[in-house]
């Protein structure tokens, strides 16, 4: 069945792979899936004619990522100005296996990720501000926004927001088991995947937490 225009992202010359072309993709709703599942991204740069990149929290809301850090911050500050924008590349991924070959060259991994290319511009309507946010803090655990106290007019002051349209953007993928040489496959190497999973440990309360106030629903069912 053939995807509909409205349904994938341009390829550009930035989001087609020089590499392993056949892995790349423009679907939207795979790239929103694999955004969707993380909250960690690399956001990367270029400062003083240097290339800079930052670990980071994320939140994705339609087609648009929203990151946040202090108003002193370095990329927050240079994407206000002198001119509004700042050229960044963002990249997520996530490793779903290690792949074990015979030979040393072939081994490799198994991964989703995504990269988007864009200009990140400063949040500058309180209302879009205040979403992007709740929207940051869910992306990391669903349901917290609306279960904790939300920032206070001082906190908004000295927190930034940038957005960064999904326009230029690609996901790519690899599956599946090693891809041997046919003349090492009688070679007597265990070969195949081990498979990666996040998961969360039992959740460890405050020192200062009120007894009578019970685990959340949102947090015992992950």
């Amino acid at each position: 069945m053939e995807i509909a225009m409205s349904d994938v992202y341009e390829a550009t010359e930035r989001t087609v792979p020089t590499r392993a072309r056949e892995r790349a993709s423009y679907d939207r709703e795979l790239v929103h899936s694999i955004l969707d599942e993380a909250y960690l991204c690399h956001l990367g740069f270029v400062r003083d004619g240097a290339p800079v990149v930052l670990p980071t929290l994320f939140a994705r809301v339609d087609d648009h990522v929203y990151v946040h850090g202090s108003t002193g911050s370095r990329p927050l500050r240079m994407a206000g100005a002198p001119d509004p924008g700042l050229p960044v590349c963002l990249t997520v991924t996530h490793v779903d296996g290690l792949v074990l070959a015979r030979s040393a060259f072939h081994h490799s991994i198994n991964y989703r990720s995504v990269v988007i290319h864009a200009t990140a511009h400063p949040v500058t309507d309180p209302a879009e501000k205040r979403a992007a946010l709740d929207a940051l803090v869910d992306q990391v655990v669903p349901g917290r926004a609306e279960d904790s106290r939300p920032a206070n007019p001082k906190e908004l002051a000295a927190t930034a927001v940038l957005r960064l349209d999904l326009t230029e953007v690609s996901a790519k993928v690899r599956t599946g088991g090693p891809n041997d040489e046919p003349e090492d496959t009688e070679l007597p190497h265990w070969t195949g995947v081990l498979p990666l999973h996040t998961s969360y440990g039992p959740a460890i309360p405050a020192a200062d937490l009120d007894a009578s106030i019970a685990l959340p629903e949102y947090i015992a069912s992950r």
